[in-house]
């Protein structure tokens, strides 16, 4: 776990095909999401910023490492807290989850698997990508659903330049406001989840601290089904502020100050500085959830900081542009609401060239 400043972060990747998209992620994508909030925003107006900002950063973070020429590719968790709101961004098929110290359990992330996600499916046969699985010959099919070309198993993902750009860098994404009684966060790879299901990796590791709860749940992973893939495993513990001890009680008056202490107030009557700062545990609150693959519904102006995009930045890659030159984001798309040219946020040339291919509407290029 990172600090800074304000706010915590927690990164799971888990690369394929080579680790050099999941270092070159682990390197860029913090302060490719950081330069696309705001500088002057105060911390409510930052947190709801972050949907947006995180979704820029993804694809920045995808488009310049095509432009490193490599092929590897990796799945991303990404977690930022700040005071009682976890935010989580996510592409792959890694998990978090979350146990609300007061009862209940949060799914965080979506999976992205072929296998397990029609929606995704559908999206990619839409765009001219194909998928089926491993043809063993005579008709006989093995393996996972696999996206072609490339054979990926997976719909979204940074990296993987040779299969296309409808393998999409968009994150899933999932903000809620704890409740003030914290809770544990789980985030696994899916070599845990192919093993364990969420009740059972919280139930094998309850009462223990995160750091053995870690080591359990990859250790009975492992029990159930072997090393088969990666098998990577944060926990962390959200942790109440403790309530302040009762104040003792004061001394009794003498009984010739009785009539005087009668028109007093009473000290139950009076809170001290301590006893408002502490909060008795309320319930958890979902601020925010969004999996479109498309750009024009996830780089919104209205929700909910309209200030968040500059007239002549780019919304993905943050470079200034002259006057003129960008492109709405809502170029060629078809919606119910009327959308004028003018209306931002823009792009640049490429990162609207990266649109279109994401979206079907051009041939997926080398960038």
């Amino acid at each position: 776990m990172v600090l800074l400043n304000f706010f915590s972060l927690l990164q799971l990747f888990d690369g394929h095909n080579g680790s050099a998209a999941a270092i070159y992620t682990k390197e860029n994508l913090l302060n490719n999401v950081l330069n696309a909030i705001p500088t002057d925003l105060n911390t409510d107006e930052w947190v709801a910023a972050l949907p947006r900002a995180l979704v820029s950063g993804f694809v920045k973070t995808d488009k310049d490492f095509h432009k490193i020429g490599k092929k590897s590719g990796t799945t991303v968790t990404f977690v930022i807290i700040e005071g009682w709101v976890i935010t989580v961004a996510s592409v792959g098929d890694s998990l978090c989850i979350f146990d609300s110290a007061n009862g209940g359990m949060y799914y965080l992330s979506a999976d992205h698997r072929l296998d397990s996600n029609e929606e995704e499916r559908e999206r990619i046969t839409t765009s001219g990508g194909d998928i089926g699985r491993l043809n063993a010959g005579c008709g006989t099919e093995i393996g996972p659903l696999r996206c072609w070309p490339g054979g990926l198993c997976l719909s979204r993902s940074i990296g993987d330049r040779d299969v296309g750009e409808f393998i999409v860098p968009v994150p899933y994404i999932k903000q809620i406001k704890m409740s003030t009684a914290g809770g544990r966060l789980i985030i696994s790879s899916d070599g845990v989840w192919d093993a364990l299901s969420a009740e059972a990796a919280l139930d094998c590791c309850r009462g223990m601290p995160p750091e053995a709860a870690a080591a359990q749940i990859v250790k009975e992973a492992l029990q159930a089904n072997g090393l088969r893939d990666d098998t990577t495993c944060i926990v962390i513990d959200i942790l109440p502020q403790e309530k302040p001890a009762a104040p003792s009680p004061p001394p009794k008056k003498p009984v010739k100050h009785l009539l005087m202490s009668l028109f007093r107030k009473k000290p139950s009557e009076s809170f001290s500085y301590k006893d408002k700062e502490y909060m008795e545990p309320d319930v958890v609150e979902e601020l925010f959830e969004e999996g479109s693959a498309l750009l024009s519904e996830r780089l919104n102006t209205k929700y909910p900081v309209c200030n968040m995009f500059k007239l002549f930045m780019c919304a993905v890659c943050q470079i200034e542009m002259k006057p003129g030159e960008g492109i709405s984001v809502h170029a060629g798309t078809s919606s119910l609401v009327k959308v004028c040219p003018w209306d931002g946020p823009f792009l640049c040339s490429s990162c609207q060239e990266k649109k279109e291919a994401m979206e079907g509407k051009r041939p997926s290029g080398n960038d």
